[in-house]
This record gives structure tokens, C-alpha cells and sequence, in this order.
């Protein structure tokens, strides 16, 4: 009897152990694949050599995980330990010590602490050092300037030696080729020679990451790639019957439409007034490709267009010649190519802005010519005359 009650006893005290041991197991699991506790984007940081001990600590000091035993738990479940990269990472608020762990191993640049990038513009270039505010944990505009005024300022090289800076080229939509090879050669942090201008249109806009002593060529080889994707993509699920003979010449029709356009919702509109245009045999008389024709893509135009060069037939000047011009004029962006294989189905043939960044488009000539009347009203009251698209006058 007593055997049997001892028995009975250890039974008991195996099956509380056991219920407590799932029931931990279970915490722990719930622990590890449940929301996070931190508020705020937090920048964690991982130096060569730290242990999971030391990062495990840390998490939970930052408010990144709740507990350093159940992460250390996890990354040993996960095969993980020894898999840990280092760099700075930037963690969202509520982020699971599942995804944590995720981030920290998967490596690739950092995603946050100081943050250098060469933008590249339109009108200008500039590069800009950014860096955590230990308050917020968000991003805060430290220095900016103009590499092609002056050299970079021990800050900016200073910030560039560090060993998990994050390295960036970024490049706006509808600049040149030659704007995007010479802010190539201003990024001091790359190396290499460039072997010549690519042809106009063909690198794709973007932000781009980069590591120290980076080639300059083979950067633009790399947005070459992309450019060249991102146009196949878009032939491949273009709308049916539209006027372009090629490639070659959707990607100049979508660098027009890239440059005539402030507003972003307004590209299918755009793109819809070329392609009539082009159907109905009408001359396209746009303003940024006799621009390109003055400038070669080299430089801003910062004036409107003198009578005399839209007078000049040149292969760019599409007031004088038919059809479009024979190279892209900028290189656009994926929403623009998306736009100019997509254009809304619409029976507009002319456009004008509207003294607000977009533009009126309009049906007839009539209609036009009363927009045309509006916004040389608004050019009057505001001082100024900016080049816009004007057909008909």
C-alpha cells in the first residue's frame, strides 16, 4: 500500500511537472512569436565578435525583446547562434523576437545609425548625413551639401569610416545620364573609372545601397540591369494597340511623359494625350524634348525657351518634327514606363498646367485655348513664365 501511494504520488508530482514544463514551453513559445514589447523604432547595433549573450542582453536592455534567456532559447532552437551578422539594424516598434532574430541574421547593409547618400537630383546634387536621434530613435538631417562646391567635410568622412555606415546612392526620377555619372564620380566613397555616359533612359531610379570602394561601373551596370527588367515587365503586360514601333520607343515616350509630369496620379492622363497625338498624326510639341535638344542633357535650363529655338528644327525639337524624338530624353522612373504602357483611354489631345503643379487637359482646341488664358493669367500674377506644355497656340 504504501509502494502504490508513493507511486501514486511521484505519478502526480511527473504529470504537475510535465503540465508545468508544456505550459512553460508554451509561454516561452508565445514569448518569442508574439509581439514585442518596444513603442519606438529602436537602432540595434552588433559589433564583430559579440556572443548571442552579449546581443541577448542588450535587446532586452534596449526594450527590444522582453526576456534575454527565452531569445538566447529561441536562436539556440533555431540553429541560429552562431549565424548573428554584424552591422546596426533598425527595428520597428512590436517587432517579435522571431523577426528580430530574422533581421540580425539575415545581414546585408545597415538599416540604420549614421546613413550617408549622394542625391542625386534634377536641378542638383547633394549628399546628405543622416544619423538616430537617441530620443526618438528617427532619422535626423545632420549635414548637407553640394559636392560640386566644395569637398567633403571631415564630418562626412569621418561618418563614412565608420565601420556600419550605411552607404547610399539615391537617384530621382527624369534625371540625365550624365547627371547620374557625374554624381557618381562626386560619391568620394566609391572608387573605379567610368568608361563612358550610358545611353540616355537606359538606368533605372532608385536608392541604392552601397559598401565603401564600391565600382562606379559596375553601379551603373547594376541600374542598366534593372532599367532593363523593369521595361520588359511592363511590355510584357502592356495595353494592346498603342504606337510604339519598339522598346526603344516606349522608353522615350515614358521619359516624356516622365518630364512633363509634377503630379504623379496625372502620368496615365499624360501618356493618354501623347498616344492620341500619335494616332491622329499630330506633332507631339512638347517642351522638355526641345530642352534636351538646348542642353544635350548636360545642364538645367533655368529660363523659358526663346521663339527662336522652338523655331529650330533640331531631332529633339518636337514642335518641328514628327513623331518622337530619337533617343529617351531622361531616364524615368517604373511608374512612368507603368504609365506610358498603361495610359487611361481618354480623348484629351492637349494639356496646360494650372498654377498648382498639374495640368487641365482638354478635348478641343477651344477648350485648351480657354486653360491657356487661365494660366498666362496665373504667369502674369505670379511674375514668372514656366515651360509647360502648350499645344495649339
Amino acid at each position: 500500500m504504501i509502494w502504490r501511494n508513493l507511486a501514486s504520488n511521484l505519478l502526480s508530482l511527473l504529470v504537475v511537472v510535465l503540465v508545468a514544463v508544456a505550459g512553460a514551453i508554451a509561454w516561452a513559445r508565445h514569448e518569442f512569436t508574439g509581439p514585442g514589447p518596444s513603442t519606438r523604432a529602436t537602432c540595434v547595433q552588433v559589433a564583430p565578435g559579440d556572443s548571442l549573450n552579449r546581443v541577448s542582453e542588450t535587446l532586452r536592455e534596449q526594450g527590444v525583446v522582453s526576456n534575454a534567456y527565452v531569445f538566447r532559447a529561441g536562436t539556440d532552437y533555431a540553429d541560429k547562434a552562431q549565424s548573428l551578422r554584424f552591422g546596426s539594424y533598425m527595428i520597428p516598434p512590436g517587432t517579435s523576437m522571431q523577426d528580430v532574430l530574422n533581421t540580425l541574421t539575415a545581414g546585408g547593409p545597415s538599416t540604420c545609425g549614421t546613413e550617408v547618400t549622394v542625391r542625386i537630383g534634377v536641378r542638383e546634387s547633394a549628399v546628405v548625413l543622416r544619423d538616430i536621434d537617441a530620443e526618438t530613435g528617427e532619422y535626423v538631417e545632420m549635414m548637407k551639401y553640394n559636392p560640386a562646391e566644395m569637398d567633403a567635410p571631415e564630418a562626412i568622412l569621418q561618418a563614412v569610416d565608420k565601420s556600419d555606415a550605411r552607404l547610399r546612392i539615391a537617384i530621382a526620377e527624369g534625371v540625365t545620364s550624365w547627371q547620374i555619372a557625374e554624381g557618381l564620380k562626386a560619391a568620394s566613397f566609391m572608387s573605379g573609372e567610368i568608361a563612358e555616359t550610358p545611353p540616355e533612359g537606359s538606368l533605372a531610379p532608385d536608392t541604392y545601397d552601397v559598401r565603401k570602394g564600391a565600382d562606379r561601373q559596375a553601379l551603373l551596370d547594376e541600374m542598366t540591369a534593372r532599367q532593363a527588367t523593369i521595361l520588359l515587365q511592363a511590355l510584357e503586360g502592356r495595353a494592346p494597340g498603342l504606337p510604339y514601333a519598339s522598346p526603344e520607343e516606349a522608353l522615350i515616350m515614358a521619359s516624356i511623359v516622365e518630364k512633363e509630369t509634377g503630379v504623379a496620379a496625372e502620368r496615365p492622363q499624360v501618356a493618354s494625350v501623347f498616344v492620341n497625338r500619335l494616332e491622329r498624326g499630330m506633332r507631339l510639341e512638347t517642351d522638355p524634348t526641345v530642352i534636351y535638344g538646348v542642353t544635350g542633357g548636360e545642364s538645367v535650363l533655368d529660363r523659358g525657351l526663346r521663339r527662336s529655338e522652338l523655331q529650330r528644327r533640331t531631332p529633339y525639337n518636337t514642335y518641328q518634327i514628327d513623331g518622337l524624338p530619337p533617343t529617351p530624353i531622361a531616364n524615368p522612373g517604373r511608374a512612368a514606363i507603368q504609365a506610358t504602357m498603361h495610359p487611361d483611354t481618354t480623348e484629351y489631345i492637349f494639356f496646360v498646367a494650372d498654377g498648382t503643379g498639374g495640368h487641365v487637359f482638354s478635348r478641343t482646341l477651344d477648350e485648351h485655348n480657354a486653360a491657356v488664358a487661365r494660366w498666362r493669367e496665373i504667369e502674369r500674377e505670379q511674375g514668372q513664365t514656366i515651360p509647360s506644355m502648350v499645344q495649339g497656340e
